[in-house]
């Protein structure tokens, strides 16, 4: 009989022979208790956090708190049931409601993750016959709805534009084209020219979606993300979201102005065929939306808190993914990934909590310690975080 298993082996074999060299599996990291935005048990001593995507620190913000206790009590722990059927609650068109305010547009769909959202929109309106054209960095999710949808991937080189016209160019003029980008990569987090994408896409024909993940509550002047920053929100026709980092809990969305949005609601597979979010879940993100509607203070700190360590980390000597601070995320180029193991080892003994990223996910083969800033960090934080990432540093010889 053929071992289906048989596919994983290398990866078995690779994380075997990592844990044979006595570092901690970065993979299966427990927090024992979490005490804050910013910091938890971790191997029962307390760790900042810098690797949780809770850019506004909204997951212990008191509101959304309140605003999901309340709905637990009075609906229940769960629905049950698809939105299309018995699962939609009060509370589900309270977020949606939030989320056309937020972003200024008609019209606003939640799904249960933010996977989900990318799964169902793009397998939806691209089908066969059509093309995708995409950022070869492009998150899993993208990737898997045009598989479900059975469309023409076309991808093109990081961020280039000159290779997006390029594959523009070829496709026959009167097809169904969609252009996927993200506001941020989140790998490197660094930003994508949308405002000359966009402009490209649409020169060429093709309907535009940004996947804002990365930026929604942060970048902007409203926090709507890059697309905002750029200048270019008007021109984008469907925007994904996440509840899931600046909202501080779980579910994912799409906004657009399209006239016939709507209709997604019936023929979306992931939207129709799963069960929707806990009354508390969208209770507490429809409090948390709205709060963010007024956070420039919180945007601001964290970009003084980003463009802090991104400068720290350059002057102590490593390596970091982009030149400045593009976003709340600062990748830490490792050698490779016993080495990152190790650092990342290094950091967890000196109370501080990263990513440990690694290929197929990481862009061009690369080990990357990821660190995801947190608007609730304080300043002395930062700078200790910095003592932190020195000390492993130099022990694990990363940095001189």
């Amino acid at each position: 009989m053929t071992d289906l298993f048989s596919k994983f082996d290398p990866l078995i074999e690779q994380r075997r022979a990592l844990l044979d060299t006595g570092v901690t599996d970065p993979f299966s990291l427990v927090m024992e208790k979490v005490l804050s935005p910013t910091t938890a048990i971790c191997n029962g001593r307390e760790t900042i956090l810098l690797g949780t995507y809770n850019y506004m620190g909204m997951t212990f913000d008191e509101d959304v708190i309140k605003a999901g206790q309340d709905a637990l009590r009075d609906f229940g722990a769960g629905t049950t049931g698809s939105r299309v059927l018995n699962g939609t609650y009060q509370g589900h068109k309270e977020v949606e409601e939030a989320l056309k305010e937020f972003y200024a547009m008609d019209h606003a769909m939640v799904f249960s993750t933010g996977y989900q959202a990318n799964l169902g929109i793009i397998s939806t309106i691209a089908g066969k016959g059509d093309y995708v054209i995409l950022d070869i960095d492009s998150h899993a999710s993208i990737y898997d709805g045009c598989k479900m949808g059975d469309a023409e991937i076309v991808a093109f080189r990081h961020n280039d534009i000159e290779a997006l016209e390029k594959r523009l160019k070829r496709l026959p003029a009167d097809a169904g084209k969609l252009v996927v980008l993200e506001g941020v990569y989140s790998m490197l987090g660094d930003i994508a020219p949308l405002d000359k994408m966009v402009k490209l896409a649409k020169q060429y024909g093709a309907m535009v979606l940004v996947d804002e993940a990365h930026s929604m509550g942060f970048i902007g002047e409203h926090g709507r993300g890059v697309a905002e920053a750029q200048g270019v929100l008007d021109d984008v026709d469907f925007v994904i979201g996440t509840f899931s980092k600046s909202v501080g809990t779980v579910g994912g969305f799409c906004v657009s102005n399209h006239p016939k949005f709507e209709i997604m609601r019936l023929v979306c597979r992931p939207y129709v065929f799963t069960a929707s979010l806990p009354p508390s879940v969208v209770a507490t993100a429809a409090t948390s939306i709205r709060k963010l509607m007024h956070g420039s203070n919180k945007r601001a700190h964290l970009w003084e808190n980003s463009k802090t360590l991104h400068k720290g980390l350059t002057d102590a000597g490593f390596e970091l993914g982009t030149k400045e601070a593009h976003s709340a995320i600062i990748a830490v180029i490792m050698p490779d990934l016993e080495r990152g193991a190790m650092m990342w080892e290094a950091l967890l003994e000196e109370g501080l909590y990263v990513n440990l990223a690694r290929p197929p996910a990481t862009p061009a083969g690369m080990t990357l310690l990821r660190c995801s800033l947190c608007a609730e960090h304080s300043s002395d934080q930062v700078g200790e975080i910095l003592a932190r990432f020195t000390r492993a540093g130099k022990r694990v010889g990363i940095i001189a």
